[in-house]
């Protein structure tokens, strides 16, 4: 018999369909309390993909429909800012200087 892979719903943060299941039955049945404890949907996509699928495994495991329920409040993604704009002691920070 063939081992059975993983099914991963979120590629980011590497978190599977039994990762989530798992959580549900231990209680965590609020989408933004799975979010919080599995990190899905904050990795580089921003939850584009697996949070629906998460919402999907939430209704279909806690027998609710999904327009019930509450979609995880999203969080804007860190932009990376350049070392040049940076102040070091009050002045910016200059390329090649050390401190």
């Amino acid at each position: 018999m063939a081992k059975k892979h993983p099914v991963i719903i979120c590629r980011c943060n590497d978190v599977t369909e039994e990762d989530i299941v798992n959580a549900i039955r231990q209680g965590f049945t609020d989408p933004e309390e799975l979010k919080r404890l599995l990190r899905i949907g904050m990795g580089p996509c921003q939850g584009r993909t697996c949070i629906p699928l998460m919402l999907r495994i939430v209704a279909r495991e806690t027998g609710r429909h999904i327009s019930e329920l509450k979609v995880p409040t999203p969080r804007p993604p860190v932009i990376p800012v350049p070392i040049k704009v940076a102040k070091v002691g009050g002045q910016p920070f200059a390329e090649g200087q050390s401190h």
